[in-house]
């Protein structure tokens, strides 16, 4: 069923953004965009965030990386590593990964390998989207 985006509607898009637990003021950066990408859940985070999605180039500290990552995309630990080092302390990242029987499919038992190489911790999964999951990953407090 297809419906056009209403003022009802709205509210519910914003609840994409808040099944992430995205805060208001947050900055988000988006990283593996591409035309399959969720359209909706891009609108929801920066409606309830309040930003404009950053990107790749972005050169400050960001408090969440949305990682849109699909088989065949290249070594998910690599991505994973390179997302790591524009985030905040505290910060999180989101693996937003085509559900099972989409094209792109990532098999869950590879992304808890390839995040616990990269010293991040599996706290939560979530469907993020009409054909999207999401797997949220920290890294452990700083040491002190």
């Amino acid at each position: 069923m297809n419906v056009s985006a209403t003022a009802g509607q709205a509210q519910g898009e914003r609840g994409l953004a808040e099944r992430l637990g995205l805060k208001a003021g947050q900055v988000v950066q988006e990283v593996g965009w591409d035309e399959d990408s969720d359209e909706a859940l891009r609108q929801s985070i920066e409606e309830l965030t309040g930003n404009e999605l950053v990107d790749e180039e972005y050169e400050d500290v960001v408090d969440v990386v949305l990682l849109w990552w699909r088989d065949g995309d290249g070594d998910l630990f690599d991505a994973l590593s390179d997302a790591m080092t524009a985030l905040a302390d505290g910060g999180q990242i989101w693996l937003l990964t085509p559900k099972a029987g989409r094209d792109g499919h990532v098999e869950p038992s590879d992304i808890g390998e390839d995040a616990t190489t990269a010293g991040l911790s599996q706290t939560s999964s979530v469907s993020a989207a009409r054909d999207w999951s999401g797997t949220r990953l920290v890294a452990p407090k700083a040491r002190r």
